[in-house]
């Protein structure tokens, strides 16, 4: 579509990564493509807007430093609950996918995930771009990460990592020795040296852990959204710097409001085409993540095609984004 033509040329000139040779690894290639930026998808975990935006003492980076410099919505609300369906609909635009509606927070296995092949990330594969994802608490045995790990001192939870549910990602039944899965899902370990490389697929996930996302438990501290502030000055300057450098975005994202509230969540876009400052107040919900993603190159899924759907274009600088 020349919509998505348009978008890739405004902020992307120098950004995509393309796959080389099939599945990506971190001994696999990556190369730039001159047709579509670098995105980084954070996630958070159940805070409203009102306990983050304005809360110097818990939230100072945030508030000190991201706030002030880039831009922020508003009115970023979401009506599916719990996490792992929030989740679902950030990569195929609904918790249900034909086969199966996401309802839990159970770890992936033949009766909770799905065989479709309409997800973002499968999308991305056939347009020939490439997708990362890195986890916080899992390791290099850890295979595809099907089990959840949520105590210490590993707070992996498999219901904030989307691509673990989708067959074609990770087996059916979903399963830990799945190599398209460990070749695409790392730990986040591996992530500073991979930027630090230049081994960077166009559209990254990252997920912290249990302690670091604000979601906690048992053995988290006792201030998440502290231990949340403090994980994103330290991982987010790196995913600053590269898109920085290759006209991408960052966007930090929270899955859901405090107490299963539908919101208004925070959500954070931080790059060189934000706009400075701004508090965005059009509408916005998971379909607009995904849209706005999409809108790289790849058809839109579900409710993110819907005529109602707003992008995130209020979030940027006019002629960056369509």
């Amino acid at each position: 579509e020349v919509r998505h033509i348009a978008l890739a040329g405004l902020i992307g000139v120098s950004g995509c990564a393309t796959e080389v040779g099939g599945e990506d690894s971190t001994s696999t290639a990556i190369q730039a493509s001159t047709t579509n930026p670098y995105v980084f998808l954070v996630l958070m975990e159940n805070h409203d807007a009102s306990e983050i935006y304005d809360n110097t003492s818990s939230a100072p980076y945030i508030n000190g430093t991201l706030l002030p410099k880039y831009a922020h919505a508003t009115d970023y609300t979401t009506t599916v609950h719990p996490s792992e369906p929030n989740y679902i609909w950030l990569e195929a635009g609904s918790n249900n996918t034909g086969d199966h509606t996401f309802t839990t927070d159970g770890d992936p296995s033949s009766s909770n995930s799905t065989a479709t092949t309409s997800h973002l990330v499968t999308q991305l594969k056939n347009a020939k771009l490439s997708w990362r994802s890195y986890q916080e608490g899992i390791n290099s045995t850890t295979g595809c990460p099907v089990v959840s790990a949520a105590g210490s001192p590993e707070y992996y939870a498999a219901k904030h990592d989307p691509f673990v549910f989708f067959h074609d990602v990770s087996g059916n039944p979903p399963s830990k020795s799945n190599t398209v899965c460990s070749s695409h899902i790392k730990p986040l370990s591996n992530m500073a040296g991979d930027i630090t490389a230049g081994n960077v697929p166009h559209c990254t996930f990252v997920t912290p852990d249990l302690c670091h996302d604000m979601h906690g438990a048992t053995g988290c501290p006792f201030n998440l959204i502290l231990a949340a502030d403090t994980w994103l000055e330290n991982n987010l300057p790196q995913m600053i710097s590269w898109v920085d450098a290759h006209r991408g975005v960052v966007f930090v994202v929270w899955d859901e409001g405090s107490s299963s509230s539908n919101g208004p969540m925070p959500m954070i876009a931080a790059g060189p085409h934000v706009k400075a400052g701004h508090a965005g107040s059009v509408a916005h919900t998971h379909s607009s993540t995904l849209k706005s993603i999409e809108d790289l190159g790849v058809p839109l899924l579900r409710h993110a095609a819907e005529s109602g759907t707003n992008d995130l274009k209020d979030l940027f600088v006019s002629g960056f984004f369509p």
